[in-house]
């Protein structure tokens, strides 16, 4: 049905009820706006399985735990994996059930994510098949090898990440004493590879990197959530005194809605402008030390600007979104 919401929902009310389960394939804003878009439209999306398959971009625990609840599904680690992948390459790994139970242990552990990761932000994480894609990782970056259309040999995609063999994993899983919530399946003995994505995707603030996946936790609080779509712009922007300030712009949920309405003046000031400024620091200072420790207290103070869904300036329809803007 291609990326058109509206018709996504004409093929599920007429096939859906045809099939035991039904899997969405996409990119996650997308997904999550799918998700929205049908229920504020009625759709029950907890009369059925669902599953989502996501590509393409980091997303956070917080954001996978509020589209299982948005589904009715109780079992994020089924409910939803992501897909590691290039066109050039194909898929390179995947989220298995085993991974997203550690990812969601340590996205409750900054301490122990960075001691495995090296970084305050939390990568995604999955398995491969090495006789499959070859991972290896040099300074920081991720290289592959593997058969395709042409011969990839230690091919750069320029992904910064890593890759821990399966033992070591259990190891530090054991070390940590982490927690890992679910139910309890099959584990494969593959390695893991975890993926930040492209270097240039932070902005740097009084020396803090300041990464989407840092700002998406603050903004997929429960008292938040449910008034936005989940897309957002961050940049640093500059005062009337050239002083910088880390802006966040953020897309409101569907104008019609009333709760929305009733708590955000977009592009003013408003009840929940306020609020996902408040969550947004507490939330940076928990999970990035950067920001915690090199920030002045009077800069960390975040600036959020509402703006109403599909604006073109900053959430156009039609393409990839892009979480971060050059310093202006």
């Amino acid at each position: 049905p291609g990326n058109q919401p509206q018709e996504i929902m004409r093929v599920l009310r007429a096939l859906s009820k045809d099939f035991e389960q039904v899997v969405l394939f996409g990119y996650p804003p997308f997904l999550k706006d799918v998700i929205d878009i049908g229920a504020h439209a009625g759709y029950d999306w907890a009369a059925q399985r669902f599953g989502l398959v996501t590509a393409g971009e980091v997303f956070s625990e917080e954001w996978r735990t509020l589209v299982c609840e948005r589904l009715g599904a109780s079992d994020p680690d089924l409910a939803v994996a992501s897909l590691y992948g290039t066109a050039d390459g194909g898929v390179l790994a995947n989220e298995t059930p085993y991974s997203v139970r550690i990812r969601r242990a340590l996205a409750n552990r900054p301490d122990a994510a960075r001691e495995l990761f090296g970084e305050a932000r939390l990568p995604t994480l999955c398995q491969f098949d090495p006789r499959h894609r070859y991972f290896e990782a040099v300074a920081g970056d991720l290289i592959f090898s593997g058969e395709s259309g042409a011969p990839l040999c230690r091919y750069r995609i320029l992904d910064r990440g890593g890759v821990i063999g399966f033992d070591a994993m259990q190891a530090f899983v054991a070390k940590h004493g982490l927690e890992l919530q679910g139910k309890p399946g099959p584990v494969r003995p593959l390695p893991f590879v975890y993926v930040f994505g492209r270097s240039s995707f932070a902005v740097s603030f009084y020396g803090a990197n300041v990464y989407p996946e840092n700002i998406s936790i603050g903004i997929e609080q429960p008292e938040i959530a449910g008034f936005v779509t989940g897309k957002f712009v961050l940049e640093v922007a500059r005062d009337a005194e050239l002083n910088p300030r880390l802006r966040v712009t953020i897309e409101l949920a569907a104008a019609s809605d009333e709760r929305v309405a009733a708590l955000a003046a977009v592009g003013g000031e408003s009840e929940l402008g306020a609020r996902a400024a408040r969550s947004i620091v507490i939330h940076l200072e928990r999970v990035n030390s950067e920001f915690r420790a090199y920030v002045p207290r009077e800069r960390k103070a975040v600036e959020v600007v509402l703006l109403g869904r599909g604006d073109p300036g900053y959430f156009p329809a039609g393409v990839k979104h892009r979480y971060t803007r050059e310093s202006a």
